[in-house]
């Protein structure tokens, strides 16, 4: 079992705030390569007709994900 995985049982406030940066980092991740799939391959993407609507969702993602990390940053570490 990893060391993550252990820790993950604690639940104190570091873990959890791990936690949320984690899961935060990931969504960033994500919708950042949809936006990358999106700017390289437009044309290839047929089920949106509207690419910069569809980019545009999600860079709203990458933003909501990114203000929930400069919030913890700023107000809880």
């Amino acid at each position: 079992m990893s060391q993550v995985y252990k820790n993950a049982k604690e639940y104190n406030r570091e873990n959890m705030i791990e936690a949320i940066k984690t899961h935060a980092e990931g969504h960033i991740r994500k919708h950042a390569m949809n936006v990358e799939v999106y700017l390289k391959n437009a044309a290839g993407v047929g089920e949106h007709p509207d690419i910069l609507e569809a980019v545009e969702k999600e860079l709203e993602q990458v933003a909501k994900y990114h203000d929930q990390l400069e919030v913890i940053k700023h107000y809880f570490e």
